[in-house]
């Protein structure tokens, strides 16, 4: 892990996610005996960053819900339909900040509005800073990484089916995952 530098003005700027080089994903529980993962393939985001006052800070990622992605074919196919992400209806699932707070030597706690299916909930996620890199086409690079359990209820995401053996097909409780790699505009 690389802690953040003593001076953050060098990373003040505007970013802009890198889709190809980062991975916006979930984790679910299936039939109550394993995990099931899946990523979302269509996304884009960017951030302002303030080294002076990082709580001035802000971002925003749209990702499109019919780019899920859980390598097989039927289960995205119900994944997009209205038993889960209803993606006719509400094609983006949307994260807007709200508040940054720097939470650690290299990690900040990014709250804001996280709209699935069409609800609006406060989150908080909690990302932690993995570095800043310029790479060969002379780029400047930082890369974060967080995550956060929600309630897929709490979005009108309900769809289950009760299992013989007791327990059901699909947890309520999913875990996001961020994996981002932004480009500080010039």
């Amino acid at each position: 892990m690389t802690a953040f530098p003593t001076d953050l003005s060098p990373l003040t700027g505007r970013y802009t996610i890198d889709a190809a080089h980062s991975r916006i994903g979930f984790v679910a529980r299936h039939a109550m005996v394993t995990k099931v993962r899946g990523a979302f393939t269509e996304f884009e985001g960017s951030a302002s960053f303030d080294g002076a006052d990082p709580s001035r800070s802000e971002g925003k990622v749209t990702i499109q819900a019919d780019s899920v992605d859980t390598r097989n074919a039927d289960r995205d196919k119900h994944l997009r339909s209205n038993d889960f992400l209803n993606m006719d209806e509400y094609p983006q699932i949307t994260f807007v900040s709200t508040a940054v707070h720097r939470s650690g030597d290299s990690s900040f706690d990014v709250t804001g509005d996280l709209t699935i299916k069409g609800v609006t909930k406060s989150v908080t996620i909690p990302f932690t800073y993995e570095g800043t890199a310029t790479d060969p086409f002379g780029n400047i690079r930082v890369g974060l990484e967080g995550s956060l359990t929600i309630n897929r209820k709490d979005y009108g995401v309900i769809w289950n089916a009760a299992l013989e053996t007791g327990g059901v097909l699909v947890s309520e409780k999913i875990q996001l995952e961020f994996e981002i790699s932004a480009i500080k505009e010039a």
